[in-house]
This record gives C-alpha cells, structure tokens and sequence, in this order.
C-alpha cells in the first residue's frame, strides 16, 4: 500500500473492464493526474447492462451477475462458494493493482445482492410476507449467507494488498432495488414496498422469537396491509401511503422491533467480518442504496452501530444542491458522532449535476464541512468531462 495514515482518500470507483481498456501504468497515471490516491475496484459485483461513454472496444457492457472479479480461492468457503467471471479469469487486473506501489486499492465489494448465489441458493434469499422468494438479496440472517460474506472479504483483504475494502449491501435489499426489468402497473406506495421489503424467512423468525417479537401476528398484519392495498380499486396516495406505515413504526411495537432485530443482524454480520479481516485493511460501509440516507433502516443499516464495528462510512451524495449533502452529513453525524470517518461517494455529471459548478460547489463544501475523504462513482460511466470536473474540484482543495 502506497497511502500514509495522514493522506485523505481519494478514490476513483472502476470496473476491471474498463481500466483493461488501457495500459495499467496509463490508468494509475489517470488516477493520479485527477488529484486522486486510490482505485475504488469492483471485486465483487452483479448483472447491468452498463453504458460507456469513453468505451473503446463497445459502448454497452454486460457484465457476469454475481461474480468476483478477482481469483477467489474456492478452499476458503463452505456451503456457498463464489464463482470467478470469465474476464477476471483471464485477465486479473485486481492482483495486478494490488502489487503496485504507486496507488492504493480499496477493494468495492457488493455482499448480499447477488441473483446468481440467489438462484443457486434459494434457501438462503430473502423471503416476503407471502413465501415469495427475492433471488436477488441474500439474507444477512442466514447463516450460510453471513459465512459467505465473511470468507469473500476474508479472501479479498487476506490474499491481496488492499488498503481496505468498501462493502456495498451488507443487509437486506429495499423492495424496489434488485432485479433486472422489474415491472408492476401499480403506482408507487412507499409504505407497501417498506412491508414487501421485511424478511420472514425462517431465520429471521428464528431470531425475532429470540427478540420476543410476535412472529406470527406481524407477518399476518404485513400481509393484510399489502393485499388491501394490492386490492384498492384506486392508485394509493405515495405520501399518505407512507405516512401510515411510518406511524406504525411507533405504534406497532412489533414492527419496530422487528427492524431493530434487521439492524443487529446486519451489525454483527460486518463485526463478523472486522475481526475476520487483517487489521491494517479498513472497512468502510456504504449503508444506503436509498435516497435519501435516512432511508437505510430498510436494509437493516444502523449507522452509529455501523460506525462502531467498521472503520467508517462511506455514504452515496447523490442528491443535490450542496445544502442537501450537508443536511445528510449533519444528520449522519449527528448520530455517529464527530470523531467516525465519513467519507463522501459522488457522481460528476448527470442525474445529479448538468453543470461543473454545482458539483464543485458540493466537493467545496463536503471538505470544509470535515468529511475524511472522497469517492468518485465511476470512471466507466461518467463522461470524460465528469473525470475533468473531478480532476479540477481535487485540485482546487488545500
């Protein structure tokens, strides 16, 4: 590893296949001429259909759902093992990067969201209130599922160089994020889908009767509210939709329980894998798939207890202007505390920015508001102008 204790990170978020586009040495200079120290690499990661603005050989890629894209030795897993892509196998950029001494790796690792495990597994996914199955979110309750998570970031961290490893959904996935061409001709209910998202596998109920909580009565009442609003012969109001099912939060002991019971589960699972990872390898949590960041609760995501057994956060900014990066960093400090590293993921260009300024405006303001670092998502997609307005954000700060 390259950095030192008192250098900022500074990453760029990359896939294998893109920085296989170029020469290595020529990468690493790119990452350097931005103003940036690390390789944010996707290690682990699941299906798209991604499109590449600077791709030389093609402009849409389809990378292999759910595999590493690193050499994972099969010997260190149990009852699920992963499954190494056909690109990883015949050209290993991650063993490469980590062998350099010029630049930092931070190996991004996408955990539970895996529909190729899942489809393999499907004991071990996610579970709704009916007994359908979400190939797509492998349960963080299951044990061979926390077993797989733990041996992947052991694999990762212990065979190569990294200077730690950025873990993406190490909890449940929402509702509405996962699958590949979801479709429903039902407008959008917040509320519903918060209900759909709640696991009742047999795990969780293995774990909720631990809790005390009334296993059988929650799933019956999750189940009632989803069908009257599936049966409602009128599209429910989003806002209201959800402010009813939020207000259960408080009034139903039972459901709040339940996620408190979602949030240790994810807790211990990243403990797990802190003390399963050597020391000198940070681990920084991304927590939310959502916006906004209050919103990861649904994925079991308790940020002071996550910033307790994980080196930091590393939080997804996506929604602009710079007042609401800051509204988000105060409120996440608020309960993490100020001494917790934050470090701050954003994109340079559109959905969020249709102009330079308005994303400086944000690194500007992040960096004065004390964040421990930035990362920028991602060199494949973002066009080459978006890696400028990083490179001139990067090295207008002091």
């Amino acid at each position: 590893m390259n950095g030192t204790a008192d250098e900022k990170y500074r990453g760029l978020f990359a896939y294998g296949w893109d920085i296989a586009e170029m020469d290595d040495q020529r990468f690493v200079d790119e990452v350097h001429r931005l103003g940036l120290n690390t390789v944010t690499y996707a290690a682990a990661y699941h299906a798209g259909k991604f499109t590449r603005p600077k791709g030389i050989n093609g402009k849409i890629f389809f990378p292999e759902d759910g595999r590493t894209h690193f050499a994972a030795d099969a010997s260190r897993y149990a009852a699920i093992k992963p499954e190494i892509s056909g690109f990883a196998a015949g050209n290993d950029v991650f063993a490469r990067l980590c062998a350099r001494s010029d630049v930092d790796v931070s190996a991004w690792t996408v955990l539970l969201h895996n529909s190729f495990l899942g489809a393999r597994h499907p004991d071990c996914v996610v579970e709704n209130a009916f007994g359908d199955r979400y190939v797509y979110s492998l349960c963080p309750s299951n044990p061979d599922v926390r077993a797989y998570a733990v041996n992947l970031c052991a694999d990762i961290a212990n065979s190569h160089d990294v200077a730690g490893l950025t873990l993406e959904t190490p909890g449940f996935l929402p509702f509405r994020h996962g699958y590949h061409h979801e479709f429903a001709l039902l407008g959008a209910m917040p509320g519903t889908e918060m209900l759909l998202g709640l696991c009742f596998c047999e795990n969780c109920a293995n774990r909720a009767k631990f809790a005390g909580i009334d296993f059988a009565g929650l799933r019956g009442r999750v189940k009632k509210h989803v069908a009257g609003a599936m049966d409602a012969a009128y599209e429910p109001h989003p806002v209201t939709n959800r402010a009813w099912v939020e207000a259960d939060l408080v009034l139903d002991a039972d459901l709040a329980a339940y996620h408190r019971m979602r949030c240790d589960a994810v807790t211990s699972l990243v403990g797990e894998i802190r003390e399963a990872v050597r020391k000198d390898a940070s681990i920084h949590i991304i927590p939310s798939v959502n916006q906004p960041v209050g919103l990861c609760y649904l994925e079991g995501s308790d940020l002071a207890a996550l910033s307790k057994v994980a080196d930091g956060l590393e939080v997804c900014f996506y929604t602009p202007p710079a007042e609401t990066a800051l509204t988000e960093l105060s409120e996440i400090r608020a309960r993490t505390g100020e001494d917790v590293s934050i470090r701050a993921v954003l994109r340079p260009g559109a959905p969020d920015y249709s102009s330079e300024g308005g994303f400086g405006a944000t690194v500007s303001a992040l960096e004065s508001a004390g964040v421990s670092g930035f990362g920028f998502y991602n060199y494949g997609h973002v066009r080459a102008s978006g890696l400028e307005w990083v490179g001139r954000a990067m090295h207008g700060l002091k």
